[in-house]
C-alpha cells in the first residue's frame, strides 16, 4: 500500500467519523418523539405516537401494508406533520424472521457484529448484503463461552416498509424483530419493549451519512484548494513588494549619493540656498580665530556683527589707523575701512574705533 492511499483512506474514514456523529447529534435535536408502527397480526400494524404532557398526538390508526403498493390506504390528515421528519420504529413478528442459535468464545464479544456477518451465509441462506440481520444480547455459558441467537430476513421483504415510511417524509426508520414469546393481548402487545434492532435507515430529506461524507469533502478540497491558491498569491505578491521594496532602496540610495556629491542639485531651493551659502562665506569661527591673531594686545573688541559678507568690530585700541592696515593684510579681509569716526575722550584708556571690511572666503592652511 503505497503511502498517498494510505492518507486517502485515513482521510475517508475521518471523514466518515465526522458525518456519523454530525448526523447523530443532529438526529438527538429532534424534538418530535418517535412513531411505533407495531405488527399485531400479519401485515396488519397499529401505528401510535407517545403523548407529552402539554401536547396532543394524532389517535391510534390501524393499517395494512403488503407488497402491493396500490392497495395501501394513504396516511390520514391527522398523521401527516407528525410523521414529517420523525423517527418510525417498526416492531415485525417473529414469522418474518429466521433464527439460529450462535454459540461463540467469550472474547469473540469485542467483534460480535464482524464474526456474525462473516458467517451469515453459513446460518442463512442468505449473505450479508442480502439480509438484514441482528443478534439478541450475548449471555455468558459455561466453559468461557457466550451465547446468543442471530435473526435474519431478506431485504426483498423488509423493503417495501421502508418505501412507505419514505413516500410518507418520515426522517427516518428502524426496524425491530419482536420476541419469541409474543404477549398475550393486544395491549400487551404494543406496550411490548425488548425487541432485536436490525437496521436503521436515514430517509430522503433528513440527514443521511454519504451526503454529509461527500459535503465535508467537498468543503475539504475548496479549503485545500483555497489555502495553495492564497499561498501561491502570498508568494507572488510578496515577491513583487520585495523586487519593488529593493528598487526603491535602491533609488534612495543613488538619491542620497547624489545629494553628497552635489548639494546644489537638490530640488528643495532653501536647502540648496543654505549649502551655496556655505559654501561661499567663511564660517564665524574661522574670522573670529583670524581677528585673535590679526588684533595686537592693546586692543578690546566691544562689539562685532557679521551681516552676509560684511563684518563690523568696535572697540577700544592705541592705534586705530594700524588696525586697518592689519586687517586689510590678512587673508580673510578685504577693504577694511572706518564706517565712523574714531574719538578719544579724557577717560578713556585708547581711542574707540569703528571698523568695518569685507569677508574674503580663504581655505588656505590653517583655516
Amino acid at each position: 500500500m503505497t503511502m498517498s492511499t494510505r492518507l486517502r483512506r485515513e482521510l475517508a474514514a475521518w471523514i466518515g467519523s465526522v458525518a456519523d456523529t454530525v448526523v447523530d447529534t443532529v438526529g438527538r435535536l429532534n424534538i418530535k418523539p418517535p412513531i411505533q408502527l407495531i405488527e399485531t397480526e400479519r401485515n396488519v400494524f397499529i401505528m401510535r405516537m407517545s403523548a407529552r404532557s402539554g401536547r396532543s398526538v394524532p389517535p391510534g390508526w390501524q393499517i395494512v401494508l403488503t407488497d402491493n403498493e396500490a392497495g395501501r390506504p394513504a396516511l390520514p390528515d391527522s398523521w401527516k406533520a407528525a410523521v414529517r421528519g420523525s423517527r418510525i420504529e417498526v416492531m415485525l413478528m417473529p414469522y418474518r424472521f429466521l433464527s439460529r442459535p450462535l454459540d461463540l468464545p467469550k472474547r469473540a464479544v469485542e467483534f460480535l457484529d464482524a464474526m456474525i456477518r462473516s458467517q451469515l451465509d453459513r446460518l442463512t441462506p442468505w449473505t450479508a448484503n442480502e439480509a438484514e440481520f441482528g443478534y439478541t444480547a450475548p449471555v455468558d455459558i459455561s466453559g468461557e463461552r457466550i451465547a446468543t441467537t442471530v435473526i435474519a430476513a431478506p431485504r426483498t421483504t423488509l423493503d417495501p416498509l421502508i418505501h412507505v415510511a419514505e413516500s410518507w417524509s418520515a426522517g427516518s426508520i428502524v426496524l425491530f424483530a419482536a420476541p419469541e414469546a409474543a404477549p398475550a393481548t393486544i395491549d400487551d402487545q404494543l406496550g411490548a419493549t425488548g425487541g432485536t434492532k436490525l437496521t436503521e435507515r436515514r430517509l430522503r430529506g433528513s440527514l443521511e451519512v454519504g451526503r454529509v461524507s461527500r459535503a465535508l469533502a467537498a468543503v475539504l478540497v475548496v479549503a485545500a484548494v483555497s489555502a495553495t491558491l492564497s499561498v501561491a498569491m502570498t508568494g507572488i505578491i510578496g515577491g513583487k513588494l520585495e523586487e519593488q521594496q529593493g528598487l526603491l532602496s535602491h533609488k534612495i540610495s543613488e538619491r542620497r549619493a547624489a545629494l553628497r556629491l552635489n548639494p546644489e542639485g537638490s530640488d528643495n531651493p532653501a536647502l540648496s540656498g543654505l549649502m551655496r551659502r556655505k559654501q561661499e562665506m567663511a564660517a564665524a569661527v574661522i574670522l573670529l580665530e583670524a581677528l585673535s591673531k590679526i588684533l595686537p594686545d592693546n586692543t578690546h573688541v566691544t562689539e562685532l556683527r557679521i551681516e552676509k559678507d560684511k563684518l563690523q568690530i568696535t572697540g577700544m585700541t592705541q592705534d586705530a589707523p594700524a588696525l586697518v592696515k592689519l586687517i586689510e593684510q590678512s587673508a580673510h579681509f578685504t577693504h577694511a575701512t572706518f564706517f565712523a569716526p574714531t574719538t578719544r575722550s579724557a577717560d578713556d584708556p585708547g581711542e574707540r574705533f569703528h571698523i568695518e571690511a569685507g569677508i574674503k572666503p580663504h581655505l588656505g592652511p590653517g583655516t
